[in-house]
């Protein structure tokens, strides 16, 4: 993505709610805020025109972050007919300042947003399927130029949802591999913006240490990683089946090893070197 300026206007001084949200250069504005000021953000002059919405909060089965995208030719009107749902309780839609958007292009942007939403994989979708719209090539490139603007300011606005597990690049412009060992056992990963990667084909200890008994989120993490399928037993040790991002290498370490890690040491490179090392240069 290329430099940006970002521009939040906190409405009321505090960052948590009703704030909007620009980028230099850009035509199109966010606008955000809980659903505790719903009245007070659909009372926005924006809130008529036609564009894209996020409704976020947390699935009340699973407990995993959940995510509505869908699209308007009126903000407002649409968005009225969501309060029925008891999930969400933030709000951020997109509108074009010049407004531009036409019912084929909020159509296109939805069905990319939701293709990128799934790909990502970080919040349950509420709506999985979406109208999508054909757009002429040039206007297909206008709009695959807004949606970038708009996953630049999303996370700053507190949607992550949409985030691409990135890794972080090395001067030589390839993945730096980082692996983990214990007692035979081996995981290997890789650092992104967000914490690390551990990549499918990775192993983990089969019980956890009579320490982790003092750590229960490590305990329901593992658990958790099972239920999801992320983790399945292969004979006397545990498979990773998908790559699998944790927020911190310490705690990537911890589940490997089934107790608590240092991932600074615990992680080293091809020349064996550890992440406090590497750091340390």
């Amino acid at each position: 993505m290329a430099s940006a300026t970002i521009k939040i206007f906190l409405a009321h001084g505090d960052p948590k709610r009703l704030r909007t949200a620009e980028l230099s250069n850009w035509t199109g504005k966010a606008v955000a805020g809980p659903r505790t000021e719903f009245d007070s953000i659909l009372a926005r002059e924006e809130a008529t025109n036609a564009g894209v919405y996020f409704l976020t909060g947390i699935d009340t089965e699973t407990g995993k972050p959940a995510l509505y995208i869908g699209e308007a030719e009126s903000i407002k009107d649409r968005l009225k007919s969501h309060l029925e749902k008891d999930f969400w309780n933030q709000i951020v839609f997109f509108t074009s300042k010049d407004e531009n958007l036409t019912k084929a292009h909020i159509r296109f942007l939805e069905g990319r947003l939701i293709d990128e939403a799934k790909q990502s994989g970080r919040a349950i979708l509420k709506n999985a399927q979406s109208s999508g719209a054909k757009l002429p090539e040039s206007d297909r490139e206008d709009m695959e130029v807004f949606l970038e603007k708009m996953q630049q300011l999303l996370p700053a606005l507190g949607v992550e949802a949409l985030v691409p597990t990135a890794a972080i690049k090395t001067n030589s412009g390839s993945y730096e591999m980082l692996f983990c060992e214990l007692k035979g056992l081996k995981a290997s990963g890789y650092l992104t913006p967000n914490g690390i990667i551990v990549v499918s084909g990775s192993h983990a200890v089969l019980q956890e240490r009579d320490s982790a008994q003092k750590y229960p989120w490590l305990i329901s993490l593992r658990q958790k990683l099972k239920e999801d399928g992320f983790l399945v037993r292969d004979g006397d040790r545990l498979l990773f089946t998908k790559d699998t991002e944790f927020t911190s290498p310490s705690a990537a370490a911890a589940v490997i090893h089934g107790g608590t890690a240092n991932g600074l040491t615990a992680w080293k490179n091809a020349q064996g070197k550890s992440l406090k090392e590497t750091e340390s240069l």
